[in-house]
């Protein structure tokens, strides 16, 4: 199939193609249609397989007739709600890519900056908001932006979202804009909480389900190395000193690591950084400022060492990443997926190191599950773990003296010390 089959406006068509597009991915093939025909749609589908256009351009396709417009006379009339700033601002990105040769325009708002220069865009009238639930809700409190005239809602990365705390949120945001509105949900995984949501927010949806979860680019190599928890920094640094170099060195590699917590982001930056390591981290406790200026210092090669949570790299755009860290492995096995997804992109080869404690083994298990196949170990390194001792408790084979007697020695006065 081509984008053209799918009915989309030559405006469209022509941004697609000039972007390099040739033909659509197969969540954009199942849901665009759907979409363009105004049912709701849950879809259960990762980033990285095309999803934010499958949204997007029905979304513009649908929203043509309002392209012309006044000046200020412009209602929101399309919502996406993301979790975090970044993915916020990389669907934006996307918007304005394929609604170039469109008269429509579109606008994002976040925490973690001024409030004031958004208030401004919003005055001017936009027909695409894409915002986080916080901001979004502090907006509207303030008065400074109306969702009377919502007409499609997309809640993107709903189990995130979900995790993140921000279901009260979007329950508001769902009540206060527009009742007769189409909702699309799109989620990487379908948690109970996840499909609670769906029932209690979607009016008879569609649902879509893309079995690409488990996919693993075949020039992504992965070794498992299983090492005690304390031993996990030293074996970092092992593997750093191979890898790259102290110094920014464009011709080293790239590195991602993954650790679970800002804490364990904080505490891997300062050790490394101890080291003589050039890095630089990213997590939700960052200002946007910070996490902006780590971003552009990692991808411009001022440093090669990006370290973040799971929840602050999604949405981040990175090109030529070589290496992924797994410090902590993630106890869902689609997690794993889209860490080292990041590499090997592009027909490029790239390489995945996932470090696991005793404590994880479960994880590893639930992981090669998903993949159908066994993670490579590497044995040769220097803090194996060792075999769990057997630390049961020894039979006891009972006294040598009859029951009810006592021993010599237990017979003897003993001195008490009061």
């Amino acid at each position: 199939m081509t984008f053209k089959e799918l009915q989309l406006h030559k405006t469209i068509l022509r941004a697609v193609a000039e972007l390099g597009y040739d033909s659509p991915t197969s969540v954009q093939t199942k849901t665009i249609p759907v979409v363009l025909k105004g049912f709701d749609v849950i879809s259960s589908a990762q980033t990285g397989t095309g999803k934010t256009a499958a949204f997007a351009l029905p979304i513009l396709q649908n929203l043509l007739k309002y392209q012309d417009s006044g000046k200020g006379k412009k209602a929101v009339r399309a919502l996406i709600i993301s979790p975090t700033r970044e993915l916020a601002e990389q669907i934006n990105q996307d918007f304005i890519k394929y609604g170039t040769y469109t008269n429509l325009r579109s606008t994002v708002v976040y925490g973690g900056t001024a409030i004031e220069p958004q208030i401004d865009r919003l005055k001017k009238g936009v027909d695409i908001l894409i915002a986080t639930p916080g901001r979004l809700l502090d907006l509207f409190k303030r008065e400074k932006v109306k969702l009377n005239a919502i007409e499609t809602l997309v809640l993107d990365e709903a189990d995130l979202m979900l995790d993140m705390g921000f279901i009260n949120d979007v329950n508001k945001i769902v009540k206060i804009t527009n009742l007769q509105k189409q909702i699309l949900l799109f989620s990487a995984t379908m948690p109970q909480k996840v499909i609670d949501l769906t029932t209690s927010v979607l009016h008879q949806p569609i649902t879509i389900k893309i079995s690409a979860t488990s996919s693993v680019s075949k020039t992504v190599e992965q070794l498992l190395y299983y090492v005690p928890k304390r031993k996990k920094m030293e074996l970092c640094l092992h593997l750093l000193r191979s890898l790259t170099t102290k110094k920014a060195d464009k011709s080293k590699n790239n590195i991602l690591i993954f650790r679970r917590t800002k804490f364990g982001v904080d505490k891997l930056e300062q050790t490394l950084k101890r080291n003589g390591y050039q890095v630089v981290s990213f997590h939700g406790d960052k200002s946007q400022n910070i996490r902006q200026d780590a971003l552009n210092k990692f991808k411009n090669g001022e440093v090669n060492i990006l370290i973040a949570t799971d929840v602050a790299s999604r949405g981040i755009d990175i090109d030529d990443l070589d290496v992924v860290i797994n410090f902590d492995l993630p106890n869902i096995p689609e997690t794993y997926v889209h860490r080292i997804g990041r590499t090997g992109r592009a027909g490029k080869t790239g390489i995945a190191y996932s470090f696991c404690s005793r404590d994880e083994k479960s994880y590893v298990k639930n992981i090669q599950g998903l993949l159908n196949k066994a993670l490579p170990v590497e044995t040769e390194h220097p803090y194996p773990l060792e075999p769990k001792p057997d630390d049961k408790p020894k039979k006891r084979t009972g006294s040598k003296h009859k029951k009810g007697r006592k021993s010599t020695a237990s017979k003897k006065k003993k001195k008490r010390w009061y």
